[in-house]
C-alpha cells in the first residue's frame, strides 16, 4: 500500500465533493457567466450534474500530479479511468433507481455522487499504484481524455436532445 498515493486520493474525494457542491450554484451566483457555464451546471439535468464530478476531479488531478508523479505509475491512465468511471456510475445508479421508485430523490441523488466519487479515486488508487503499463495506453487515455473534455465543454451548449440533457423542472435543454 502506498500511504501517500492513498492521502492524495482520499483528500480528492473530499476536494471533489466540495467543489462539485459549490459550482452547483456557481453559474447563478456568477450572473449566468458563459464562461462559468462550461464548468458548472446550468440546469437540473443529469449530464449538468456529470460537470459537477468532473471538472473538479480534473481540477484536483492537474494539482495532484506534482506531489505524487514520483510515488506512482500510470497517472493519465488513472485519471481518465477515473474521469470516465464516475460519470458512468451516476448515470446507471441514478436512472437504476429512478426506473425502481419512478421519482428521484435529493437524499439518494447526492449519496449517489459521493459514492461514484469515492469508486472513481479508488480506481484511480488501484490504476496508480498497479506496475507500470505499457506506453501505448497512455496515448488512448490522453485521446480519450481530449475527447471528454470535449463533449462536456460541446454539450453545455449544444446538448442533444436525449433525456439525459433535459431539465428535470422545466422540460429545456442547455442553458435555460
Amino acid at each position: 500500500m502506498n500511504k501517500k498515493v492513498l492521502r492524495w486520493e482520499i483528500g480528492g474525494i473530499l476536494f471533489i465533493v466540495a467543489l462539485g457542491f459549490f459550482l452547483h450554484f456557481a453559474y447563478e451566483l456568477s450572473g449566468e457567466s458563459q464562461i462559468v457555464a462550461l464548468f458548472a451546471a446550468v440546469n437540473e439535468s443529469v449530464w449538468e450534474h456529470l460537470k459537477l464530478a468532473f471538472w473538479p476531479a480534473l481540477l484536483y488531478a492537474i494539482i495532484e500530479y506534482p506531489f505524487i508523479k514520483n510515488d506512482s505509475n500510470n497517472f493519465l491512465i488513472a485519471k481518465t479511468a477515473s474521469l470516465y468511471i464516475t460519470p458512468i456510475i451516476i448515470v446507471f445508479l441514478f436512472y437504476s433507481y429512478k426506473a425502481l421508485f419512478g421519482e428521484h430523490n435529493l437524499f439518494i441523488d447526492i449519496s449517489i455522487f459521493i459514492l461514484a466519487i469515492i469508486i472513481g479515486q479508488l480506481v484511480s488508487y488501484k490504476i496508480l499504484t498497479s506496475p507500470q503499463l505499457p506506453r501505448v495506453y497512455s496515448i488512448i487515455s490522453l485521446v480519450a481524455l481530449l475527447v471528454i473534455i470535449s463533449v462536456f465543454l460541446l454539450f453545455t451548449f449544444y446538448p442533444p436532445r436525449l433525456p439525459i440533457f433535459m431539465d428535470m423542472n422545466t422540460g429545456e435543454y442547455g442553458i435555460p
